[in-house]
């Protein structure tokens, strides 16, 4: 017996769940161009603000952490834009993309990141990882609720970067 009715075909939740991922990418690279003071930086608090459910839960080697998508979330986008201009991000690109459906509200991405950094001392590093997002599709839009991360701290460290 089937608990739930299937609205979208599999074609058309992975149709948007790609288009979410492409905005998502797309706002981040807007806010690396600079930094706010710069023409052309954004930080689009909004559109991210609108990616992430009212709760959402991260788990990395570190712990797991329970956030809100509140007035503190909000104030954090900036922040964590300007660590990742800091450290010299240049580029964050979808690599590869696997999207398993899970329900009829909820989907699995797992996406491949290319990210590309210059040192201060001028070299050029590529980092590559996977974060593993779960999306609750609800009033026919896509909100993170949960994502899994690799330890990006050591990665970035090793690279020399922090």
């Amino acid at each position: 017996m089937r608990l739930y009715s299937r609205r979208y075909s599999m074609n058309d939740v992975k149709q948007k769940v790609k288009q979410f991922f492409q905005a998502y990418e797309a706002r981040f690279m807007r806010a690396l161009q600079g930094d706010n003071k710069v023409e052309g930086a954004v930080d689009d608090i909004e559109g991210t603000v609108n990616a992430f459910a009212e709760h959402f839960i991260e788990a990395s080697p570190a712990g797991v952490v329970a956030g809100n998508n509140d007035d503190t979330f909000r104030k954090m986008i900036p922040r964590g834009n300007d660590f990742y201009r800091s450290i010299g991000t240049q580029l964050m690109k979808i690599r590869d993309i696997d999207i398993t459906e899970l329900n009829e509200h909820h989907v699995m991405a797992t996406i491949e990141w290319d990210s590309r950094y210059r040192r201060n001392d001028g070299k050029d590093i590529a980092i590559s990882f996977e974060v593993i997002y779960l999306l609750q599709h609800r009033d026919d839009e896509l909100k993170i609720f949960a994502y899994i991360t690799g330890d990006e701290q050591q990665a970035l460290q090793e690279a020399g970067l922090i």
